[in-house]
């Protein structure tokens, strides 16, 4: 049986067999006599994305005292679950992200620690998913962000809209105005300002793995 630590758009921990591009985790959520979930959904608000492979570190997945690894489909889906990229394994990307992330009243760079308290109060309301209303048309948000309409979440790429599921992203469609935001504003800013966030190809054609990369 597969263990309950795959990460959906809405920050959802589900039981899946696939794995997905990166892991990352939001502290210790676990129970390691049993591998199963606390009530919890998170210890910590610096909610991590991390690559599969470091320093040739093999880690025991759900041990006693270390944090739950969760695992996302692609960059795109644990930017709208409300994760960011860590500062240790993905130096580069973080201080990409970094950069990009609007602080108010901030001169330098926002601390991991800013980032973190911004993302916290966007990426719930209560113990749930927060969603967002769109300020501009669902087609001008830019690649990487995620929308939910017709009861699913949707990728945008490209000004069109692909339904998401654990396995990668279905075909093309117009996105709706009437959708509401699952990726956190900040974040959505961040992508406007131009990072560029690794998808899942899954099913695209080539065309489609040469706009999204």
């Amino acid at each position: 049986m597969p263990l309950q630590n795959r990460v959906t758009p809405m920050g959802d921990i589900v039981a899946a067999p696939e794995r997905g591009l990166f892991i990352g985790n939001r502290g210790i959520i676990h129970d390691a006599q049993t591998r199963t979930l606390l009530k919890r959904r998170w210890a910590s608000r610096a909610w991590l994305i991390c690559i599969l492979e470091w320093r040739d570190i093999r880690r025991t997945i759900m041990k006693a005292g270390s944090w739950t690894e969760l695992f996302f489909l692609d960059e795109a889906t644990a930017l709208a679950a409300g994760h960011r990229p860590c500062f240790l394994c993905r130096r580069a990307a973080a201080r990409a992200f970094q950069a990009g992330f609007p602080i108010r009243g901030r001169e330098m760079r926002p601390k991991a620690r800013d980032i973190d308290q911004a993302l916290h109060a966007e990426r719930l309301d209560g113990r749930h998913k927060r969603l967002h209303i769109l300020t501009s048309a669902a087609a001008a948000l830019p690649d990487g962000a995620m929308i939910f309409q017709d009861g699913a979440p949707h990728l945008m790429l490209k000004g069109l809209a692909r339904p998401w599921s654990l396995r990668g992203y279905g075909a093309p469609t117009a996105p709706l105005d009437c959708a509401q935001l699952i990726t956190p504003p900040s974040t959505v800013a961040v992508l406007k300002a131009g990072y560029r966030p690794q998808i899942h190809a899954g099913p695209f054609t080539e065309r489609d793995l040469s706009l999204a990369l």
